[in-house]
């Protein structure tokens, strides 16, 4: 199943405003590989206008293929090259969220659906069931508290679970 991250157009104050105004202006944007990113990673972050990371992927490229051309380099430039496109397959939809929160754009929701048609539906029935829900985790009552004295912190050495990506 997949996780969609709901976004609403900047200027939108409230919840009940959400779904009646920009029910159209929301965007929903499919957290994990992109298949598209995948086979057209520059091409597909200039459409998204991720100009930076378009220059960047253009321009790794670039030097893959030449590494693939040098005598004895070909490995390298072909690990190169499939790594920046796993690269962008992974990380492209969660950059085109971040530019989009960046320009004033609110998370509004965070749904776990088959498919968008899915999503879509379960995010706008909540918003006419519940107009006036707060899900920002500062109202939660969620225990933070770790009760393991000998080792405080995230157990084998991996990060924390902060509630973020």
């Amino acid at each position: 199943m997949a996780s969609y991250l709901i976004l609403t157009p900047p200027g939108a104050t409230s919840r009940s405003e959400v779904s009646d105004r920009y029910r159209d202006g929301t965007r929903f944007i499919r957290d994990g590989f992109s298949w598209k990113a995948f086979l057209f990673p520059t091409l597909w972050m200039l459409f998204h206008r991720l100009w930076l990371y378009a220059i960047a992927t253009f321009l790794l490229q670039g030097i893959a293929l030449e590494l693939m051309r040098q005598p004895g380099f070909f490995a390298a430039g072909a690990a190169l090259l499939l790594g920046v496109h796993i690269l962008a397959a992974l990380e492209g939809p969660h950059a085109l969220g971040n530019r989009l929160v960046g320009r004033g754009w609110k998370v509004s929701n965070l749904v776990s659906a088959h498919d968008l048609a899915t999503a879509e539906e379960i995010h706008f029935s909540q918003l006419e069931q519940e107009p006036n829900l707060d899900i920002h985790p500062k109202n939660w009552d969620i225990p933070a508290q770790n009760t393991n004295t000998s080792r405080p912190g995230p157990s084998f050495g991996l990060p924390g679970y902060d509630g973020g990506r």
